[in-house]
């Protein structure tokens, strides 16, 4: 019988080729999405639903979670209007405060009640935007806080396959493990046409460019890279 593990689906691409490793290395994927007042919730909502069609994800091992709050709590480019967003040295105003511990918390629920002892996410140290809670340390961390915190004790590991990745290196990952990242959304902008322009578009066009693949999705328009 399979291992049960969790999977953050976001919907992007980083989140699916960690579902497609999860998948390579053995484990039965249950997914998570979880909405928190996002500008792209509906188009990041509809790629779940894509690729969670794509690997033929029964509804019981798919739940979706609306945690609004962290709109309502605000600081972020990505979830307030009000707030425009910036590229800088430090940590840029699309960090969205303390979120990956939201999504963790609520992975953890879930692996208690069905038995999973894995939750994988797609985080990354090297092609990341600094956002503290995107780094090892704070998933040995948390981590901890499961040991500690939870029934089952240690039995649960928080794994990132690609956190020490480069965005190429886990597009070439992707396409190796024939994963769709044509139904994959990174900007964070546009609910239709990617924009091409934002800090998270340019990411991804410039790790296809490095990767020498093409990305299959299309932009309103993509900065010379």
């Amino acid at each position: 019988m399979k291992k049960l593990a969790i999977i953050l689906l976001s919907g992007g691409m980083d989140s699916l080729t960690t579902l497609a490793i999860a998948i390579n290395s053995g484990y039965t994927p249950c997914v998570l999405h979880v909405s928190y007042g996002q500008a792209t919730q509906r188009k990041e909502l509809d790629a779940f639903h894509n690729i969670s069609d794509y690997y033929n994800i029964p509804n019981h091992h798919k739940l979706i979670v609306d945690i609004d709050y962290l709109r309502q709590i605000g600081g972020s480019s990505l979830t307030s209007k009000n707030v425009k967003m910036e590229i800088s040295d430090d940590i840029p105003n699309s960090y969205v405060p303390f979120r990956n511990a939201n999504l963790l918390a609520i992975a953890t629920s879930w692996a208690e009640i069905i038995d999973a002892n894995a939750i994988f996410i797609g985080a990354s140290e090297v092609d990341f935007s600094g956002y503290p809670d995107c780094r090892r340390i704070f998933f040995d961390a948390f981590e901890k806080s499961i040991q500690y915190g939870t029934k089952s004790g240690n039995g649960i590991k928080i794994i990132t396959p690609i956190i020490s990745k480069t965005k190429s290196v886990a597009i070439k990952t992707a396409v190796h493990l024939q994963a769709p990242l044509e139904l994959s959304w990174s900007c964070y902008y546009s609910n239709d046409l990617a924009c091409g322009e934002c800090p998270s578009c340019t990411l991804r066009l410039a790790g296809f460019k490095q990767a020498g693949i093409k990305d299959q999705i299309k932009y309103k328009s993509s900065i010379d890279l």
